[in-house]
């Protein structure tokens, strides 16, 4: 568990969660799920080595997986765009989840982005409509879904895959609607101010944990890598085998219902009801 540590505090989870020997979602799949098998393309433009998605087995029961993807290298992170999506990244998820869908598997998202590819091509393919369309998909969709946010989620670009039943953060991720950076330019004019930002931007997990906003954080140690993150992924593997029976067992009508309410309840005051 880490501590607090004045203003100090959401910066510091803001460079734990962007280490670069920090897990990635491959190697949590690896370690969560049984025989995944990877899909590919988005039946139109094209495939997005950013988005890692496919089939695979939790303690027997098949799901739907869909994972923004880090590289371990700056040549895988050159090929997948340092885990920034494409459009048709966004619409192989979509694909997939209505396949899901069909066959009422649940789906388990895992967040993991600085946010979508701000590039001029994904721009002319379609980048926003791209993301608007997952959110109106995810939505209604008729069958469980769990996020992990596993280190940075940002902008609408890991919003996309965060409209869910479930949503859990590891102890260090950080959520946002964009980088403390970003943030600092805009709002102060100096970017320099980003640790600042980062703590006035309220982007931990328990922060957003307080809000109402995260259904569960993941304790883990400070310098989270392969050889430290059993613990993690235990505790994740209980939490989906305690939350993916109480999904399962409501009907797709009931499902959607309460998602649209859990959205529509974010960032509501308590004593607004």
């Amino acid at each position: 568990m880490t501590e607090n540590s004045g203003n100090r505090d959401g910066w510091r989870q803001v460079c734990l969660a962007r280490k670069t020997d920090r897990i990635r979602s491959q190697d949590l799949i690896r370690t969560l799920f049984n025989e995944f098998t990877e899909l590919k393309g988005d039946r139109g433009s094209g495939e997005d080595p950013a988005i890692l998605a496919g089939l695979a087995f939790f303690e027997g029961l098949p799901v739907t997986v869909i994972a923004q993807s880090k590289g371990s290298t700056l040549e895988e992170n050159r090929k997948k765009h340092f885990g920034m999506p494409l459009p048709q990244g966004y619409r192989k998820a979509i694909r997939l989840v209505r396949q899901a869908e069909k066959f009422h598997r649940p789906v388990i998202t895992i967040v993991d982005t600085p946010g979508a590819y701000p590039g001029r091509e994904a721009e002319m393919n379609g980048q926003a409509q791209a993301i608007s369309s997952c959110l109106s998909v995810f939505s209604a969709l008729k069958t469980p879904v769990i996020c992990i946010v596993l280190s940075e989620g940002g902008s609408g670009g890991a919003l996309a895959l965060a409209v869910a039943d479930r949503l859990c953060m590891l102890e260090n991720a950080v959520f946002s609607i964009l980088s403390p950076e970003g943030f600092a330019s805009i709002l102060y004019k100096d970017e320099s101010l980003a640790p600042q930002a980062a703590q006035d931007m309220k982007l931990t997990s328990r922060d957003l944990q307080s809000f109402g906003l995260v259904d569960h954080v993941v304790s883990e140690p400070d310098h989270l890598t392969v050889a430290t993150m059993n613990p993690v992924s235990d505790e994740l593997r209980n939490y989906l085998r305690s939350q993916i029976p109480v999904l399962m067992k409501m009907s797709p009508e009931k499902l959607v219902r309460e998602r649209r309410r859990k959205i529509a309840g974010m960032g509501v005051p308590p004593w607004l009801g």
